[in-house]
C-alpha cells in the first residue's frame, strides 16, 4: 500500500527544537523520527512514500535528495574514498514523493492536495509522521479488510500519567484512578483508508472533525484497540524518552529489535 505521511505541521509544542527544522525532522539517535516511522512501514512491506509536505519543505526534500546510504550503513571505503562498499544486507529501495502541499494548509487539506496520489488505490495508509509504535500493521490491515468501512485509526490509551477523579454533584470523591486505567482512548495516528474517504472531505476541513464526523454518523469508521508501545514526539521531553530508549537498544517498533529480545528473554 502507498503511506501518506503529513510532514507540514509548524511543530509548535516542541518549538523549542523546530524553529530551524521541521517536526518530523527531528532526530532520534542519529535519524529523523520521519524515517524511523518510514522504517516502520518498510519492515511491513509497505514502500511507496506520499510526503506532504509545508514547513521548511526544503529541509525534508534536501534529506533526501543527498540521501547517502553509506552514512547510515556499514561499508568498506577504498581507494582514498573513491570506491564504497556496503556491508551485510543491502538496504530495500523505497519510492518517496515529495509535495510541497503549503505551510497553512489543515491535514485534512493536505490529504486533498495528493488524492491524485492515491486516488486509484483501494486502500492506503497514513500517518502524522511524529509517533512510533510496535502495533502490529498486517492484523490492523486484516481487521481493516474484513470491517468493510472507510476509515480506520489505532485507538491508544494516554500515555501522560495523570488521576482521574469520580466525584457526585456535591463534591464528595468516590474514586481515584490511574489514566492507564481507565477507559479513555485516543486517536494515536496511524490511519487506514479506502479511496472513499475523499468523499467525505470538504474544502476547509479538518480530517479527524468534519470528516470523521461524517463518517461516524454514516457507521463507516472503526478504531483499532491497542495497549502497546506507542509514544508521540510532542514535547521535547517526549523525545528524550524515546532519545533514552534508542541509547538502550530498546526500539520497539522495529522487527528485528522485537525478534532479539524476545531471543534474550
Amino acid at each position: 500500500m502507498k503511506v501518506v505521511l503529513f510532514c507540514g505541521g509548524l511543530g509548535t509544542r516542541i518549538r523549542e527544537y523546530s524553529e530551524g527544522i521541521p517536526k518530523p525532522m527531528i532526530p532520534i539517535g542519529h535519524q529523523p523520527i520521519l524515517r524511523h516511522v518510514m522504517q516502520y512501514y518498510s519492515q511491513y512491506g509497505h514502500r511507496d512514500f506520499v510526503l506532504c509536505l509545508g514547513y521548511k519543505a526544503n529541509v525534508v526534500k534536501d534529506y533526501f535528495l543527498n540521501y547517502s546510504q553509506a552514512a547510515n550503513s556499514d561499508c568498506t571505503i577504498s581507494q582514498f574514498g573513491k570506491k564504497v562498499e556496503l556491508l551485510g544486507e543491502r538496504p530495500v529501495d523505497w519510492r518517496v514523493s515529495l509535495v510541497d502541499t503549503g505551510i497553512w494548509r489543515n491535514i485534512g487539506q493536505r490529504l486533498l492536495a495528493v488524492r491524485h496520489l492515491v486516488q486509484d488505490e483501494e486502500m492506503f495508509l497514513a500517518n502524522y509522521s511524529d509517533g512510533l509504535t510496535d502495533a502490529p500493521l498486517p492484523d490492523m490491515i486484516n481487521r481493516f479488510k474484513r470491517s468493510g468501512k472507510i476509515g480506520c485509526f489505532i485507538a491508544i490509551h494516554p500515555p501522560i500519567t495523570f488521576h482521574l477523579a469520580d466525584f457526585d454533584e456535591k463534591g464528595v470523591v468516590r474514586r481515584i484512578s490511574a489514566s492507564h486505567e481507565s477507559e479513555i482512548w485516543i486517536n494515536g495516528g496511524y490511519f487506514i483508508f479506502r479511496k472513499e474517504i475523499f468523499d467525505y472531505i470538504q474544502e476547509g476541513d479538518e480530517l479527524v472533525v468534519q470528516p470523521f464526523k461524517r463518517l461516524i454518523d454514516r457507521g463507516e469508521l472503526m478504531a483499532y484497540r491497542y495497549e502497546g508501545f506507542w509514544r508521540a514526539m510532542d514535547t521535547l521531553r517526549d523525545r528524550q524518552v524515546l532519545e533514552e530508549m534508542i541509547e538502550r537498544g530498546d526500539t520497539p517498533w522495529q522487527l528485528n529489535s522485537n525478534v532479539a529480545a524476545a531471543v534474550s528473554a
